[in-house]
């Protein structure tokens, strides 16, 4: 595997294989916010047809991590350095996951997020914290 670069740091979420490969979309990401939104396919589902628990936390991460580096401008990249996440409902259909840095300091962003379906259910919540690393070159 190799580093996900680009000139345009706003690129890089749209360049990244996986967030790809599971249909993400960044709605919006600016001053500390983030918001992702996600139409599963049946590739994404369980055993009771929701999307699978892997699916949900990786939009909680990706959300997350978005919000980590609006905080910064883009000029920096994010790792997790740990997440704990609580599911409520299954999710399923549309999803749309909204994140927020809670606390930052020059090297962490402490953030929560939550995962809704289209009628407002909240499927999951999450809080973590994240690594400030240089992106890329």
């Amino acid at each position: 595997m190799k580093p996900v670069t680009s000139d345009d740091p706003l690129a890089i979420f749209a360049k990244t294989p996986f967030t790809r490969l599971l249909g993400m979309r960044r709605d919006h990401s600016e001053g500390g916010r983030a918001q992702i939104s996600l139409d599963p396919h049946a590739d994404l589902g369980n055993v009771i047809g929701a999307v699978h628990g892997g699916v949900v936390v990786t939009l909680l991460d990706v959300v997350m991590a978005s919000a980590a580096v609006s905080r910064v401008n883009f000029q920096k990249t994010v790792v997790t350095l740990n997440l704990d996440t609580s599911f409520l409902e299954p999710g399923r259909g549309p999803l749309t996951a909204q994140g927020e840095v809670v606390r930052c300091d020059d090297d962490v962003a402490w953030c929560q997020a939550k995962v809704c379906d289209a009628q407002g259910r909240v499927v999951a919540k999450a809080h973590g914290s994240f690594r400030y690393l240089p992106r890329p070159q």
